[in-house]
């Protein structure tokens, strides 16, 4: 793994990113369910909002606060506070994950939802499961380290399912202290994924779409407009 790194370039990235994450088109009372009582959902509510993280203050708190940290929050800081096992990560640290095309976060999220969540989750065999993304365009500014050139050469770098190697190759830039890399998306020919290890080089997360996945027959129904396929795709991308 040395000689990887001995041959890689770097990329000097100034552009927006899109983030795909699981999100709902309507908002809901997550504890309507609960009780029926409006006082003990308002206390519930309240416990939850107490208990989540404050990561950006506003210049114009009183105006902008709830929004600009919600915003700020579900875009960048959440993969950073919630840490999971991932391609470049073994768990033990976080790394956000973003593309520079739309396509490329559907084609890497719909395998991840369709053979990683409904598969450990039972539900892969329903006859139709739908669930619900929102997208974020998250401004990158980053040296980030190039495996694009080297990628043919270690084969490990896009494995589809072992993760081995990457985990090597994610422990040593997290140890180092590199902002991260761009990578060959893995399930999106021709795309570019890129793994963000420190989020003080992502700023500015805007709203860009809202979209919907329609697991059925074994293909996923990609929907920007509700009720019409945008993109389609085969459910076993393994």
């Amino acid at each position: 793994m040395d000689q990887l790194f001995s041959h890689l370039a770097i990329a000097d990235i100034h552009q927006g990113l899109f983030r795909n994450i699981v999100s709902l088109r309507e908002s809901v009372d997550l504890f309507d369910d609960l009780t029926d009582n409006p006082e003990e959902r308002l206390m519930a509510q309240q416990v939850e909002f107490h208990s989540k993280p404050q990561p950006y203050q506003s210049n114009f708190p009183e105006i902008n606060r709830p929004f600009e940290d919600a915003l700020w929050f579900n875009a960048i800081t959440w993969p950073f506070k919630n840490w999971q096992e991932s391609r470049f990560s073994d768990g033990s640290f976080g790394v956000w994950y973003g593309s520079d095309t739309v396509e490329t976060t559907v084609y890497e999220s719909a395998y991840h939802w369709s053979a990683g969540f409904l598969r450990d989750a039972g539900f892969d065999k329903e006859e139709s499961v739908v669930i619900e993304r929102k997208l974020y365009n998250v401004a990158c500014d980053a040296a980030l380290l190039d495996f694009r050139e080297v990628a043919h050469r270690y084969p490990g770098l896009s494995h589809k399912t072992d993760y081995s190697f990457t985990h090597a190759v994610g422990a040593r830039i997290h140890r180092e202290g590199h902002p991260g890399l761009l990578n060959m998306a893995v399930r999106h020919e021709g795309g570019v994924s890129y793994a963000i290890f420190n989020p003080n080089v992502l700023s500015s997360p805007q709203h860009h779409s809202q979209l919907t996945y329609r697991l059925q027959n074994g293909y996923i129904s990609v929907e920007e407009t509700p009720g019409i396929t945008w993109l389609k795709i085969k459910s076993d991308l393994s």
